[in-house]
């Protein structure tokens, strides 16, 4: 291999290794703020946050969006996924909300705490992860 041939392998190492170390970097800065929320309200109403630095934060955001009446934070998130379920012949009757480290599982929840609340055609409203979900 000739001098500049190696040198030019030296440099594209260097810098393959530095963007490394900075993906690296981004992706536990953004793991370490993950922070969310999943706010129900009456119909159907909902409002969500994730990868917020604080938990506070979320919480303050999803209630903002909800656009129902007695909006609630029903459950935070940290590395988990979260879902809400609501009956789609009356959505201001039945719903459930389910959390879980799996957004599959998170579903589920939801689902079944639809049909439990009196749901009969339930469906999957809306669901999220935060950074790690």
């Amino acid at each position: 291999m000739t001098d500049t041939a190696s040198t030019l392998v030296r440099a594209l190492v260097a810098s393959s290794l530095a963007l490394a170390i900075m993906t690296l970097i981004a992706v536990t800065v953004s793991t370490a703020n993950a922070a969310g929320a999943l706010a129900v309200g009456r119909c159907g109403a909902y409002g969500q946050a994730f990868d917020f630095p604080s938990a506070t934060q979320a919480r303050t955001s999803a209630l903002s969006q909800c656009q129902g009446s007695e909006c609630r934070v029903v459950t935070d998130l940290s590395r988990t996924c979260a879902a809400l379920a609501v009956d789609i012949v009356d959505p201001c009757a039945a719903n459930g909300w389910g959390r879980s480290a799996r957004l599959g599982s998170a579903q589920n929840g939801a689902l079944k705490a639809c049909y439990k609340d009196g749901g009969k055609d339930c469906v999957i409203r809306t669901f999220i992860c935060d950074a790690r979900g």
